[in-house]
Formats: structure tokens, C-alpha cells, sequence
């Protein structure tokens, strides 16, 4: 009896933990949809290695930084340039509240995103992405899905 409610415990941890992580092949679909590959010359396979090293596909990570901004989402936004979050001064450039980007749908942030790489540096204003993404074969972050 003790073990089986062992078990039904930590299955619903697991649900309550993984409920904010989107699926590699779901965030490729929604990525493709909004017609981000070839963007600025950065492939689909950029963009899911950018998720996964910002975030790990997690759409509601909100990370602070050691000067007080704080990064946001699947992408980690930072409030001190591209977001407002109404606790420190921002540059707010995506001209919305960082909030806007924890949201399932992921439009702000793919749209802010977009407005991040289309600017100097391109994906490269991202730490992560270059130290593990830059330069790399990435074509296996697609394996298995199918985006028709």
C-alpha cells in the first residue's frame, strides 16, 4: 500500500513539474509556423538548440541575473533591454511586459526572439547558444519530427 501511493505521488509531481516544458517536436511545429527558419540565416535546428540551452524547453523559466534584470521563457528574455517587468529600468525594445513572455503560445517570445536575432550579433547575443549551439551540427534536433 505504501509503495503504490509512492508511486501515485511522484506521478503527480512529475505532471505538476513538467506542465511548463514543451516538446522538441511541438516547439519545432510552432517555430516552423511562424516561419523562423532561415531567419537572419539561423536554421529550425538553431532555434531548438537556443530553447534547449536557454531553458530546456521549459516556457516558464525566469532566471535573475547578478545585476538585478532578470531573463524570461523558453528563450530567457532580459528585462534590462528587451521586456519590461516594471522592477528595474528597461529599454523594453520587444515593447512588452516580460510576463507576456512565460505565455504558452509563444508568440512574444518567438516575436521578440526574432527582433533579437535581426539585430546586431544575431544569435550570438545569447552565451549559451554560442558556447553549445555556434558552429555545431545541430540537424538531430529534428529527428522525429514531422512538420507537415
Amino acid at each position: 500500500m505504501m509503495r503504490a501511493l509512492l508511486i501515485c505521488m511522484a506521478s503527480c509531481l512529475l505532471v505538476v513539474n513538467g506542465g511548463n516544458i514543451i516538446n522538441r517536436c511541438a516547439l519545432a511545429k510552432m517555430l516552423h509556423e511562424e516561419d523562423v527558419d532561415g531567419f537572419e540565416g539561423y536554421s529550425l535546428p538553431d532555434w531548438l538548440c537556443l530553447a534547449f540551452v536557454e531553458s530546456n524547453f521549459n516556457i516558464s523559466k525566469v532566471n535573475e541575473n547578478v545585476d538585478g534584470s532578470f531573463d524570461y521563457g523558453i528563450f530567457q528574455i532580459n528585462s534590462h533591454y528587451w521586456c519590461n517587468d516594471y522592477q528595474s529600468h528597461s529599454e523594453n525594445f520587444c515593447h512588452m511586459d516580460c510576463q507576456d513572455l512565460l505565455n504558452p503560445n509563444l508568440l512574444s517570445s518567438i516575436h521578440c526572439a526574432k527582433k533579437i536575432v535581426s539585430g546586431s550579433g544575431g544569435m550570438k547575443n545569447w552565451v549559451e547558444w554560442r558556447l553549445h549551439c555556434l558552429g555545431r551540427p545541430l540537424s538531430y534536433w529534428m529527428t522525429g519530427c514531422h512538420l507537415g
